[in-house]
């Protein structure tokens, strides 16, 4: 073993060692990896959506999105061709929507300067709209055989373990230490079978916890398999708590329709659809919060109402904030709705509001308003 400079302790491989790590790996890969429906198609474009919609996100909740997505976008060009609201109502409930603008504008990027082909290699995929280090890298190499390491969370994982990488590997300097040691294992005969086999391995054995050594291909290798190491790495900074985020809504009716607002495209559920609403920096009690609500519909939108009435709230945790949404009814004295700084609004019955893209937070805000909880 070698300490480098950077603090992480390496286990020096020699390439006799590496070459039987790959041949471990990989056998072990093709003896047991799931059944996916990315995995059973060469389609660039289908691995690539995948992919976006694999971040952040477990595989089981990705599979019936991902069927349901290329049922109504096939190709890259009905994907290019589409409404951003349609893109972003077959994404609703996976959040992140942001991958899904991307997607979108990535796709007529490459339509338009591609001529409807997928770029090739990791370099090309990486100036696309919202296509990062790792998906430009499994992209390439899953699709088109380019020898470039993809590390995500799992890969990140199984190389602290295998080489007990003593640093947080959340850290930036540390990042690129595992990119490198990813580089180094890297099978360039099987680029993306190696790519995705370390990320099974992370996904299905080495698991942040109870990791299953010894059914583990790589165990004969692994430092902290050998040093007993593996409940305490990989380390991680601390994470500070989700910040608390207070909102005011108000389902607004008139005439059996519900006034919806849609977001402009860009921030946190950008082209989103929900309720008229204000943010605050807590749930300030109800005698000051109503008229400030009801000051808010009147300039922004233009639109008078009776006297509010709070029916319940909604908490909805993010990956850095934990929601908290107090939900009001009222109804419409009058006025004609005005979009103000949103992108739309509209009065929508309950059967018109299918089609439109609204976010798992705002459609439990919705059906408290409307009393469908």
């Amino acid at each position: 073993m070698r300490r480098q400079r950077s603090g992480a302790t390496v286990f020096a491989l020699s390439e006799r060692a590496r070459q039987s790590l790959r041949r471990s790996l990989l056998a072990w890969f093709d003896r047991t990896k799931r059944d996916l429906p990315w995995r059973r198609t060469h389609d660039p474009y289908r691995i690539w959506l995948s992919e976006c919609m694999l971040q952040q996100t477990r595989v089981e909740t990705v599979v019936p999105y991902y069927e349901r997505f290329l049922n109504t976008l096939p190709t890259i060009d009905s994907l290019a061709a589409a409404p951003l609201q349609r893109v972003l109502k077959l994404w609703a409930g996976l959040g992140y929507y942001a991958r899904a603008r991307h997607l979108h504008r990535a796709a007529q990027t490459i339509v338009r300067e591609h001529r409807g082909q997928v770029p090739k290699s990791a370099a090309e995929l990486s100036t696309l709209p919202g296509v990062g280090k790792y998906t430009a890298a499994a992209v390439a190499s899953i699709a088109f055989g380019e020898p470039a390491a993809a590390v995500d969370g799992n890969v990140q994982r199984v190389l602290a373990r295998l080489f007990a990488v003593d640093l947080p590997i959340d850290a930036p300097s540390t990042r690129a230490q595992l990119w490198s040691l990813a580089e180094g294992l890297l099978d360039h005969a099987r680029p993306g079978a190696f790519n995705e086999a370390m990320m099974e391995l992370g996904a299905t054995l080495c698991t942040p916890t109870t990791p299953r050594c010894s059914d583990c291909p790589l165990s004969n290798w692994c430092t902290a398999h050998r040093d007993a190491r593996t409940a305490e790495l990989p380390i991680r900074s601390r994470r500070a708590a989700p910040a608390a985020c207070y909102v005011e809504a108000v389902g607004v009716r008139r005439q059996g329709r519900l006034l919806l607002i849609q977001r402009q495209p860009r921030g946190l559920f950008g082209g989103m659809w929900e309720l008229p609403g204000i943010v605050s920096v807590a749930h300030a009690a109800e005698p000051i919060a109503a008229p400030r609500l009801v000051k808010h519909v009147l300039d922004h939108h233009r639109v008078s109402i009776d006297a509010l009435h709070p029916i319940g709230i909604v908490t909805h945790v993010l990956t850095h904030r934990r929601m908290m949404v107090r939900v009001w009814v009222a109804a419409a004295r009058g006025g004609r709705a005005y979009r103000g700084s949103h992108a739309s609004v509209r009065w929508l019955a309950h059967a018109a509001r299918s089609d439109l893209p609204i976010s798992v937070l705002d459609r439990k805000v919705i059906d408290l308003a409307e009393g469908r909880t």
